[in-house]
């Protein structure tokens, strides 16, 4: 498909999302930008409801980042513990959140260069904590759902989420780098599901070369 057509398509795939999901928005519970980048980091390899269960009496124990920076680990390895890979979360929670309070006056940075440079804060993290934390658009995030979908889409054919993330942010319109995560999250967990994607109910089935 030629480059102008594949942007036409994008556009109606993110109107058409748009509609179905009119609420769409990152799922973890937070207030704060460092609640949001404990959040992320506790999500890898974990659902976001199972987070959000934790987080709920996480957040009310350790209200701010030096509440992380002095902690004792093996306390907050036991209070993540059913997040899964507590330890090396608990040990980015805690160095990250000790940066912070030494290196940032205990405000999470809003930049890309300084917040890759965190423990346990990668591009993805970043970009989270960049678009949901400061409404900056600096990336597309690329998860699992964003990557599984934008493939059955046509959006790209690459494997690894740098090459998927530059791909759809040549395609996607600026103003929607942040919300087009979401909508591919939400229809992921909704209708394209990864071993069972419920194409004859699909609103985009007549836009999507994956059933043709």
């Amino acid at each position: 498909m030629p480059e102008s057509n594949l942007i036409k398509h994008v556009k109606e795939i993110i109107k058409l999302l748009k509609q179905e999901y009119p609420d769409s928005a990152c799922s973890l519970n937070f207030k704060t930008t460092h609640q949001l980048m404990v959040a992320t980091i506790l999500s890898a390899q974990c659902t976001d409801e199972r987070v959000n269960i934790v987080t709920k009496d996480l957040f009310k124990k350790y209200k701010k980042p030096l509440d992380y920076a002095e902690a004792p680990i093996e306390e907050l390895e036991k209070d993540i513990h059913s997040t899964g890979f507590y330890r090396n979360k608990a040990k980015s929670i805690k160095n990250s959140s000790q940066v912070i309070v030494e290196r940032h006056k205990g405000q999470v940075p809003d930049n890309m260069q300084e917040l890759v440079k965190l423990a346990g804060v990668g591009r993805k993290t970043a970009t989270v904590i960049i678009g949901t934390g400061f409404g900056k658009a600096e990336g597309v995030t690329v998860d699992t759902h964003v990557s599984r979908i934008s493939k059955r889409l046509g959006l790209t054919t690459e494997k690894t989420p740098e090459k998927i993330e530059k791909d759809l942010m040549l395609l996607i319109p600026k103003k929607d780098w942040i919300i087009f995560s979401h909508l591919l999250i939400d229809h992921g967990r909704n209708v394209c599901k990864a071993r069972s994607p419920e194409c004859e109910r699909c609103f985009l089935n007549k836009l999507c070369p994956f059933i043709k």
